[in-house]
């Protein structure tokens, strides 16, 4: 997870300390790739991350006016609603979107009514399933320990 993560930052100091969606929206295509997969690449994919990430970027500008908050804000929508629109975001599946809106929810202080049941169990209080529970080394281990052990049991059971 730590490596994941650190791509956003990779993004950021390569971009000169900022993230715009409307910068990476427009940047040229094989020069936003290049950037993407310049060592250390910001993934281990680091080309059709590069690509992913400058569609998305490119959705929420056509889509939200560059307001990547507006997924959450316009219009009031309930938890419901967020969770659609964070399905319709190209590269985002039911359950990257459900865990999005749990971290939304959990760490972000974002509680749209129903947040917690549309993120289905990963919105649990408490529970210890994702990246949105994970706020210091003991919850980090033990998010792991839960994917471990659900990684056993479904390899057991199948």
């Amino acid at each position: 997870m730590e490596i994941a993560f650190r791509g956003p930052y990779k993004l950021f100091s390569r971009l000169g300390d900022r993230l715009d969606v409307h910068e990476i929206a427009d940047y040229d295509p094989d020069a936003f790739v290049a950037l993407a997969t310049t060592p250390p690449a910001i993934h281990r994919y680091g080309g059709s991350m590069g690509k992913r990430v400058q569609v998305l970027c490119q959705y929420i500008v056509e889509n939200y006016g560059g307001e990547t908050e507006a997924i959450w804000t316009r219009d009031a929508p309930d938890g419901a609603e967020v969770l659609k629109r964070l399905k319709a975001l190209p590269g985002f599946g039911e359950q990257k979107a459900k865990i999005f809106l749990a971290l939304l929810g959990k760490q972000r202080g974002v509680a749209p009514a129903g947040w917690r049941a549309a993120a289905g169990d990963y919105g649990l209080k408490g529970s210890r399933r994702s990246v949105a529970d994970v706020v210091d080394a003991a919850s980090l281990g033990e998010v792991r320990d839960f994917k471990k052990a659900a990684k056993l049991a479904a390899k057991s059971s199948g």
